[in-house]
C-alpha cells in the first residue's frame, strides 16, 4: 500500500494561516494546486482526512472513498468514518483491493500517519505566500529523512515538491 501526504504551504512552512474555524483551509491556495490535489487523490483512489477537514470540505470528494477520522461518533453521509489505527486501516484498505491512499489533513492526522511510519511519499506545494504564524504541518515533533524526488514549477510562482520517505531499519 502506497500512502503519500498531501498538504499546500505558505513559503514559510505553514499549512494554514490560522487555526481559526471560520477560515476556509484552501482558499489561500492557487488553482495549480487545486488541479494536482484532485488529479493525484483521484489517482489514488482513496482520501483520509480528519473531521475538522471534512467540516471544511463540506462533502465527500467525487470519485473517491473518503474515509474521516473522528472520534465523536459523527455520521457524516457518504463517508466511511474510522478510529482504526493508521496500520490496521491501511491493511483494510488494500484488502479491499486499494493500492494507494492520500492523507489529506490536517495537521493531527498527518502527525498520526507520521508516527505510525505509514507515509511512503510527501507532496508539498508551495505557495507564494506568508502568515508568520498559523497551523504547522505536524502538532508535535516528528522525525523522519526525506530524499527529493521530484521538484516541478506548477505556475509562475508556485512549487510542487515531491519527497520520498526514507524508513529505517
Amino acid at each position: 500500500m502506497h500512502t503519500f501526504i498531501i498538504a499546500a504551504i505558505s513559503a514559510d512552512g505553514l499549512i494554514a494561516p490560522s487555526d481559526d474555524r471560520g477560515q476556509a483551509s484552501t482558499s489561500w491556495t492557487s488553482k495549480e494546486d487545486t488541479s494536482f490535489f484532485v488529479e493525484r487523490t483521484k489517482q489514488a483512489g482513496v482520501v483520509i482526512m480528519g473531521s475538522r477537514t471534512f467540516e471544511t470540505i463540506g462533502k465527500p470528494l467525487p470519485g473517491r472513498l473518503t474515509v474521516v477520522y473522528s472520534d465523536k461518533g459523527a455520521n457524516y453521509e457518504g463517508v466511511e468514518v474510522t478510529k482504526k489505527p493508521p496500520r490496521e486501516l491501511l491493511a483494510d484498505l488494500e484488502t479491499r483491493g486499494y493500492k494507494e491512499v492520500a492523507i489529506c489533513g490536517g495537521a493531527s492526522i498527518y502527525t498520526l500517519f507520521m508516527e505510525a511510519g505509514a507515509v511512503d511519499t510527501v507532496y508539498l506545494t508551495v505557495e507564494p505566500v506568508l502568515f508568520g504564524t498559523g497551523v504547522r504541518l505536524f502538532t508535535k515533533p516528528v522525525s523522519a529523512r526525506l530524499s527529493l524526488v521530484a521538484v516541478k514549477q506548477l505556475s509562475q510562482n508556485v512549487i510542487l515538491l515531491e519527497y520520498k520517505v526514507i524508513h529505517s531499519g
